[in-house]
């Protein structure tokens, strides 16, 4: 099974998600994700052994409790880009800095630590709290992604973060199908 742990937004963010894509909707090469399926991923797990489900539970609990991170407010907002806007893959939606940022990067740390610990690899990359928006295919769109990016300032909303998700990802023909396997509260 295919798995990564998040903090989902809600429903009700999906039409600010939508509106934030549409400032996107005539570049080429972007492939949009779906609003309703928004989230903010905290750790990639990858393929794993369905018989590890219970030992990771039990590591996102340990990673949650020494976070010491109680429910917090998210704000969504802002525009960016992965790897640069020289060369860009992903097309994102931040989080504001003092609307959970540091929050959310102290939840990253601790998962990360626990999960390391049990063979997981982390990424190869600074940990940048935010939603993926698009991932661009190719760059045939790419200057009115950096255009845009450069000049809008979207503010998508804010809700408040109660628990972060282990879920399952399946990958079909329509695009990613999730599944949401535990839930841990803050």
């Amino acid at each position: 099974m295919r798995l990564f742990v998040s903090i989902d937004l809600p429903d009700r963010l999906a039409e600010g998600v939508a509106d934030a894509q549409e400032r996107f909707a005539d570049a080429e090469g972007l492939r949009f994700v779906d609003p309703t399926q928004a989230h903010l991923t905290l750790f990639f797990l990858g393929d794993t052994d369905p018989d590890r489900v219970g030992e990771i539970e039990s590591a996102l609990e340990r990673a949650v409790a020494d976070a010491g991170v109680d429910p917090f407010e998210l704000r969504v907002g802002g525009f960016g880009v992965f790897p640069s806007p020289e060369y860009i893959s992903v097309l994102w939606a931040g989080v504001r800095d003092g609307g959970g940022a540091a929050e959310t990067t102290r939840l990253h740390e601790r998962i990360e630590d626990e999960l390391t610990a049990m063979g997981f690899e982390a990424d190869d990359h600074a940990f940048t709290p935010h939603v993926t928006l698009a991932r661009m295919d190719d760059a045939r769109g790419k200057d009115l992604v950096q255009r845009v990016v450069g000049e809008i300032d979207p503010d998508i909303g804010a809700f408040r973060v109660e628990e972060v998700r282990l879920t399952e990802s399946t990958l079909t023909e329509d695009g990613p199908e999730y599944e949401t396997v535990a839930s841990i509260g803050l």
